[in-house]
């Protein structure tokens, strides 16, 4: 007689297992609560039996619209422990935006950080949604936690298959309409092992930006080895140094832009970092100027990762790369993954040689099952078992990967192409410019013409004619900004990236207003 299959456990259910081992270590903290792991996985297991009785199971969509509070990593968990799909709402999002999605993806329950209960009236006025369900006494809904407080602690099994969709995370389309890229249960449980280190390595890690982006992801991994996860709501700078030194903080993930003013911050100075083994940041291009500055800063400890929803992680700069003395490694974004294919291929999609530039193609095991609804734009990225990134790179002799530009963001001119982050890069690397942005906007007769923003250093007197004459002399006319202008910080999106979107159209009402 044949052994039987083993069963299929998820991420919740392995995280649950390393909660178990230790149920009195502190777990999660927030605002001054302290939360066990005991507490938390009982919590998980109590929410996993309320959602089941609201109708959550495999094949129904739970969306969260949160803060970062414990109680929705809670939900998240006890969602896909139900079976349940997770969509996480960008909170910044407007109102229109936030409804749309939730009624793209069939949410069958709305999860809501009471202090989002106004937003989520709204939404549910512009969507049917069966279930609103509140983390908290609030108006509208039912009381989540409520819910949960007479349900049983005991273990509640798993009941997911590997092939069911475990999350939907959404990035913008160029047709308005938001793509949703599905991550499958099977993926997700690969991608954490990838990530976990060993247990009782006293990992303390700080979320400071959205638990819907790559911070909720490695949270689960720093739960998964035994660590501690302190929550902040937002990013502020000050406040970040603080617990950083309070609490003896390990780990950080930070935008490039989050960690300039982290760094550039008063305090940063005379604040104790010792404690940080990893800083790791991606999510937009980097300045390597500015990432030397902080590898002075807070030493030996910086980690990028280049990698997309699509796609999932792609490759590692490890911190032995981060040489101030080797701009042009800091400008890489590492060496691929030893689980990860890439190939750099032309417009004909032929495989191009080390040092030139082409399209990122990607095949993996984390590539995404595919856009939400959408095939005809899930078979124009997903061509033979390779995912097209849209990102225009090369790869070296010792194969390090190199990201140039967004295939979008490119700005063709008279003359070639020009790629916004080696024009960013140059302009970050005068000693009186903090950060900048470049972007292409069209003219009356539809030719595109490159703008550039600066963020100058306080007390700095750097004007728009020298660094026009320093990109002029460094690259050329064509390189040089039809408009620089300068600006006190640069806007940035509700994941922490510069919003090129709006200083695009910011020059347009400019230009149209000046006409």
């Amino acid at each position: 007689m044949s052994a039987a299959a083993p069963t299929f456990r998820t991420y919740v259910e392995e995280n649950l297992d390393a909660l178990s081992a230790d149920p009195e270590r502190e777990a999660l903290v927030h605002q001054g609560r302290r939360v066990t792991a005991g507490e938390f996985r009982d919590l998980v297991h109590r929410m996993a039996r309320a959602l089941h009785a609201q109708g959550v199971d495999r094949g129904r969509t739970v969306t969260l619209l949160s803060g970062n509070l414990p109680e929705i990593i809670a939900a998240r968990y006890a969602a896909n422990l139900a079976g349940g799909r997770v969509n996480f709402l960008y909170n910044k999002l407007s109102a229109d935006a936030q409804a749309a999605i939730v009624r793209d993806v069939e949410t069958h329950a709305l999860i809501v950080d009471p202090r989002f209960a106004e937003r989520a009236a709204e939404i549910a006025e512009l969507a049917s949604i069966p279930a609103v369900l509140t983390l908290g006494g609030a108006k509208l809904g039912e009381d989540l936690l409520e819910l949960a407080a007479g349900q049983s602690a005991e273990p509640f099994a798993g009941r997911a298959q590997p092939q069911d969709v475990c999350t939907i995370r959404h990035t913008g389309g160029t047709t308005g309409h938001p793509k949703g890229i599905c991550t499958t249960f099977d993926q997700v449980r690969w991608f954490s092992s990838v990530m976990t280190e060993e247990p009782g390595s006293g990992r303390r890690q700080l979320v400071c930006t959205t638990l819907a982006h790559a911070a909720g992801m490695i949270a689960d991994s720093t739960l998964h080895d035994g660590g501690t996860v302190v929550l902040h709501d937002d990013f502020e700078p000050g406040a970040a140094l603080a617990t950083i030194a309070q609490e003896r903080i390990t780990d950080l993930f930070l935008l490039p832009p989050l960690l300039y003013q982290l760094m550039d911050h008063p305090d940063a100075p005379h604040t104790d970092t010792s404690s940080l083994r990893t800083l790791t940041y991606g999510g937009c291009q980097a300045s390597p100027a500015r990432i030397a500055d902080a590898v002075r800063a807070f030493g030996p400890v910086l980690l990028q990762g280049y990698g997309q929803n699509e796609a999932g992680g792609i490759s590692v700069l490890t911190a032995e790369d981060h040489d101030p003395a080797r701009p042009d490694r800091l400008r890489s974004a590492g060496k691929v993954l030893p689980e990860v294919e890439v190939a750099i291929r032309d417009e004909s999609g032929r495989d191009l040689p080390a040092g030139e530039h082409g399209e990122v193609c990607v095949r993996s095991e984390m590539i995404m099952q595919g856009y939400w609804k959408q095939p005809e734009l899930t078979a124009e990225v997903l061509r033979g078992g390779w995912l097209h990134t849209g990102d225009i790179g090369l790869l070296d002799d010792e194969g390090y990967l190199t990201i140039v530009d967004r295939i979008k963001d490119m700005i063709v001119v008279v003359g070639g192409h020009v790629y916004t982050t080696e024009l960013e890069d140059l302009l970050n690397s005068h000693p009186q410019v903090l950060q900048s942005a470049v972007f292409g906007v069209r003219d009356a007769d539809r030719m595109e013409r490159v703008h550039a923003v600066a963020v100058p250093a306080p007390g700095g007197g750097v004007d728009a004619e020298q660094l026009r004459a320093m990109v002029r002399e460094a690259r050329g006319a064509m390189y040089e900004p039809a408009r620089l202008t300068f600006t006190d910080a640069l806007p940035l999106t509700d994941a922490g990236k510069p919003d090129k979107k709006e200083l695009r159209r910011q020059a347009e009402q400019e230009g149209n207003a000046a006409g």
